[in-house]
């Protein structure tokens, strides 16, 4: 493995973190605003309804991320086999040479050697040590490790286990995401043993996302008591707003099954019920105190990074 650690598209940050993808809330304004303050953007290509949509977002973006003085972006690309978008997102992924391209849902296979070709990294969004074991063995430069708590599809195994028992197969690049919405969290992952936090709840309540006005306040008014961990509306497990759940209409703790769906990967626009009235967050959702910008959310993790980096490791001695 070359010397990924020092890739052109890790340089120029400020804090080891990824503004996590999230489905109809990154788009190309939480990205770039993330570049410009110097963690690294991300959003699903799923986003965009279409595939011509999504090149006009990536002509936007890489107008205005400069890979030289801003931190790079990374695209997320759903790599079931039932994703029929799947071959063209590529395809126009390449065309505009995404520095970072995350695979989920799917075999990573398809998407590394096309991404390596032009210089570009591949990490592979997992949920488990099995899918994570597998994924290191198909030339991906980076594992984003899913833990529980995290928001939206989320994890089973507890972070701390999760990256020790992948750590002992795997030295490259390491993603750890679940409930980690503070600087002191940052500081903990990488004592841990990752590269880098998966942050998506923190940024959701960000002026730049598309999340609705409602969804943020919602966030703001929330704390971890309030998420409840169903398959009821996607097929997969999610972690969820209770309130959002509510409002939608359906008991949290006795969903009927007439509101059970799948994700529909041919169109996840079509039906998205799931995600534009039902609203996903992590663990970490106490937080998220007020909305702010992402410039304002970035030096507030800044601050907090720093101030724990100046606080003895051991604060209390009990021998």
């Amino acid at each position: 493995m070359t010397d990924i650690f020092g890739h052109r598209s890790l340089q120029n940050l400020c804090l080891p973190i990824f503004s996590a993808p999230m489905f109809l809330v990154s788009g190309p304004e939480l990205v770039v605003a993330s570049c410009h303050n110097n963690i690294i953007g991300s959003f699903p290509a799923a986003n965009a309804r279409t595939t011509g949509q999504l090149e006009d977002w990536l002509k936007e973006i890489t107008a205005k991320v400069d890979a030289k003085i801003h931190a790079s972006w990374a695209i997320n690309l759903i790599t079931n086999k039932l994703n029929k978008r799947l071959a063209d997102d590529l395809a126009i992924t390449c065309q505009y040479k995404a520095p970072i391209v995350i695979t989920a849902l799917g075999h990573p296979g398809p998407v590394v050697e096309k991404v390596h070709a032009y210089g570009g990294l591949v990490f592979a969004d997992v949920a488990t040590v099995e899918q994570a074991r597998k994924a290191s063995k198909t030339g991906v430069d980076g594992l984003i490790l899913i833990a529980s708590g995290a928001g939206g599809h989320t994890g089973s195994i507890c972070g701390f286990a999760f990256l020790a028992a992948v750590r002992e197969f795997w030295q490259g690049l390491l993603v750890l995401g679940g409930a980690i919405s503070s600087g002191a969290g940052i500081l903990a992952s990488q004592i841990l043993g990752a590269d880098f936090a998966y942050m998506g709840t923190r940024f959701i309540s960000s002026k730049e996302s598309l999340a609705k006005p409602e969804y943020k306040a919602m966030l703001v008014d929330s704390v971890a008591k309030d998420i409840i961990n169903t398959a009821a509306f996607t097929g997969i497990p999610n972690n969820m707003l209770r309130q959002s759940i509510e409002k939608a209409g359906f008991d949290p703790d006795n969903i009927p099954s007439s509101a059970k769906s799948k994700l529909n990967f041919d169109d996840p626009h079509s039906g998205a019920k799931a995600w534009r009235d039902i609203w996903s967050a992590g663990h970490g959702v106490g937080e998220v105190k007020e909305i702010l910008s992402v410039k304002e959310i970035v030096a507030s993790l800044t601050t907090q990074y720093q101030e724990t980096l100046q606080k003895p490791i051991i604060t209390r001695r009990f021998i």
